[in-house]
């Protein structure tokens, strides 16, 4: 089977569909023997590699720098909230929808100036986007909820799943697993447009433009149109995962998209691989179970997780693997992934 980041260009749409549904029911198997808890957080790391995913379409493919995805996360999860919260009976499948839609709309209007900006410019246009989210809705309390934020379930376990459980936890144990699987085979489903967007006439413009933007007006590829879209798949992807995120959780809140999430997301994605398909599902695995980790060398150093130091541990932990990802394998796990995967295939 192949590695998900490795998609070749000769390599058929049949063939990519197939290896991202064997991924996909080989993660539906694993979910059945995981505890609760751990299928929580795989759900938590799903709703993150879909938003990878879109930056590293942003980033790794069209070159261009955000800051701003916790903003079009924020973006995707108000409109799923508000929606849900008013809207109780309306098809799940309805409301991701109209979250993708909403993320993709902000992307476009933060896309147009900002296609103009290079570098450091580009970089504070999207984290002032980012930043200007949480107060926006801490203050139209009416619609967004405020600092309370807005709490809705619209997540309801299916009568015929539960049967497959049993017990005194069968209920919880249920609903955990249907909340992980829901959320990975939208993982799954946003990977295989992904794979199939790379490797497009589109996907093939936004390399050349991020490489050499002169011969790709030369040409005849509008830069502005190319750049906009990029930003509007990012967003669109960012929405889809921030409204996953809200309705995995039941509810929505300003803090649950700071502008940290957005260095988190960016660390994620260099941890995993830029501009690597394989590198947002390595992002969305870390993801899911830092706190695990977290806890344990919390647990080791003796540090008190409710102390000052205890608290910024996650960060802490994610700055080291950056800066050790940067010494030894620039191109992230992906990247030293294929390179252990060619040294034993040129040995063999």
């Amino acid at each position: 089977m192949t590695w998900p980041g490795s998609f070749r260009r000769q390599e058929t749409t049949h063939v990519r569909l197939l290896t991202v549904l064997g991924l996909t029911v080989l993660t539906l198997v694993v979910t059945f023997f995981l505890p609760p808890v751990a299928d929580s957080q795989l759900a938590g790391g799903a709703a993150i590699t879909i938003v990878i995913l879109g930056l590293s379409w942003l980033i790794g493919w069209s070159g261009q720098i955000s800051l701003g995805n916790s903003g079009f996360m924020a973006v995707g999860a108000y409109a799923a909230g508000i929606w849900a919260h008013h809207h109780t009976a309306s098809p799940l499948i309805f409301t991701f929808l109209l979250a993708t839609v909403v993320g993709g709309i902000s992307g476009l209007i933060v896309a147009i100036p900002s296609t103009r900006l290079r570098g450091p410019y580009l970089a504070g246009m999207t984290l002032a986007f980012a930043a200007a989210i949480t107060p926006l809705a801490q203050n139209f309390t009416s619609v967004t909820g405020g600092e309370g934020g807005l709490f809705f379930n619209t997540l309801t376990t299916p009568a015929w799943f539960l049967h497959f459980f049993s017990g005194a936890n069968a209920s919880i144990n249920a609903n955990a697993q249907w909340t992980a699987d829901l959320a990975v085979v939208i993982a799954g489903f946003m990977f295989f447009l992904m794979a199939n967007l790379f490797h497009s006439r589109s996907g093939r413009a936004m390399r050349l433009v991020r490489d050499n933007d002169v011969a790709a007006e030369l040409m005849g590829i509008n830069l502005s149109r190319t750049r906009t879209l990029a930003f509007v798949v990012a967003a669109a992807f960012a929405g889809l995962g921030g409204s996953l995120f809200a309705i995995i959780n039941a509810t929505v809140r300003p803090e649950s998209f700071p502008l940290t999430l957005s260095i988190t997301l960016l660390t994620l994605m260099v941890l995993g691989g830029i501009g690597t398909l394989s590198g947002a599902v390595i992002g969305g695995i870390i993801y899911s179970f830092s706190a695990n980790l977290v806890s344990h060398v919390n647990s080791l150093t003796g540090v008190n997780p409710t102390s000052n130091l205890g608290a910024n541990m996650q960060g802490i932990i994610f700055g080291v693997l950056l800066i050790l990802t940067m010494l030894f394998a620039p191109r992230g796990i992906a990247g030293l992934i294929q390179r252990i995967r060619s040294f034993i295939y040129s040995r063999s």
